[in-house]
C-alpha cells in the first residue's frame, strides 16, 4: 500500500465510526495506538532484534520482513483490547466488543477510499512484542489494520459456501447430536 496517509480527520472518522459498537456496560474496553512517520521503521528493529533473540539468526529474507513489518502502509492502527474489571460482563465479551471495534474500523477505512489490512502475527502472542508496541502488561492485540491506497486492485480470496455454515434450529444440542 501507498500514501498518502489519512488526514487528521479521516483518521478521526474512522475512529469516531470504529467506536460504535456493541459495549456492554459502556465500558469502552479498547483503545488505539497509531503508528506513522519514521517509528514504523524503530519498531521493525525492534522486531527484528526479538525475533533473532527468539529465533536465532535470521536470514536477510526474513530479516527485511521484519524490519519493514509496521512500514509496507503509510500508518498501521493498533487496536488493543483493554480488559476493565466488571462483576457483569465478561472478558470475552469486552474482546469481542473490541473486535467489533476493528471491522467497523474497516469498513470505515472503505468508505473514505483507504485500503486495509488487519493483521495479529507472532509478536500479538509475546509479552516482549506486545511492549514493543506500546501495550500494557494486561492489553491484548485485536489486530494492525495497515492502511493506505492500494497499488492496483485487490483480488478477493476464497470465501466459504455459506450455505454449509447456516442451520436452523432443530432443538437443544447434546453430545449424540440428538434432541
Amino acid at each position: 500500500m501507498e500514501g498518502p496517509e489519512p488526514t487528521r480527520e479521516e483518521i478521526e472518522t474512522m475512529l469516531r465510526a470504529a467506536t460504535r459498537v456493541p459495549d456492554h456496560g459502556m465500558l469502552a474496553p479498547w483503545r488505539f495506538i497509531l503508528y506513522r512517520g519514521d517509528v514504523r521503521r524503530k519498531i521493525g528493529e525492534r522486531l527484528a532484534a526479538l525475533a533473532e533473540e527468539r529465533e536465532g539468526p535470521l536470514s536477510e529474507a526474513r530479516r527485511e520482513q521484519e524490519l519493514t513489518r509496521f512500514s509496507r502502509a503509510p500508518l498501521v492502527i493498533g487496536v488493543v483490547s483493554v480488559p476493565r474489571e466488571s462483576p457483569k460482563i465478561p472478558q470475552w465479551e469486552m474482546f469481542l466488543s473490541g473486535g467489533m471495534v476493528a471491522m467497523n474500523l474497516i469498513l470505515a477505512a472503505g468508505a473514505l477510499g483507504f485500503g486495509s489490512n488487519l493483521i495479529t502475527n507472532w509478536y500479538s502472542d509475546s509479552e516482549e512484542g506486545r511492549r514493543i508496541l506500546g501495550f500494557g502488561p494486561d492489553e491484548r492485540v485485536v489486530g494492525f489494520l495497515h492502511l493506505g491506497r492500494h497499488k492496483g486492485g485487490t483480488p478477493d480470496r476464497p470465501r466459504p459456501d455459506v450455505s454449509a455454515l447456516v442451520s436452523d434450529y432443530a432443538g437443544p444440542y447434546d453430545a449424540a447430536g440428538q434432541e
